[in-house]
């Protein structure tokens, strides 16, 4: 099954970081690295079945999404103000 490839979940990772440059906001970058930690476990020679792929691939994804919010997010104490409302004319 072409699930069970390492290299297509690699190249889906790369997809992925590609369509993270044109789109930032980290929100692809996750799935990438998701993507990317698959390819590898395959071809190290782990084969669980595709919903355990699955698993795996959501937990990563999630795991390092939210470590690069933490890191590249609004810091602690900081906050997003505007000088001007659409609504003031």
């Amino acid at each position: 099954m072409l699930w069970s490839v390492w290299w297509v979940w690699v190249a889906g990772a790369i997809a992925l970081g590609i369509l993270e440059m044109l789109a930032p906001g980290f929100i692809f970058l996750g799935f990438a690295v998701g993507a990317g930690v698959v390819g590898l476990l395959l071809l190290l020679g782990l084969s669980p079945s595709l919903p355990w792929l699955l698993v795996v691939f959501a937990v990563i994804s999630i795991a390092a999404w939210i470590g690069m919010r933490r890191v590249f997010g609004v810091r602690q104490g900081q906050a997003k103000t505007w000088d001007t409302d659409i609504n003031e004319m």
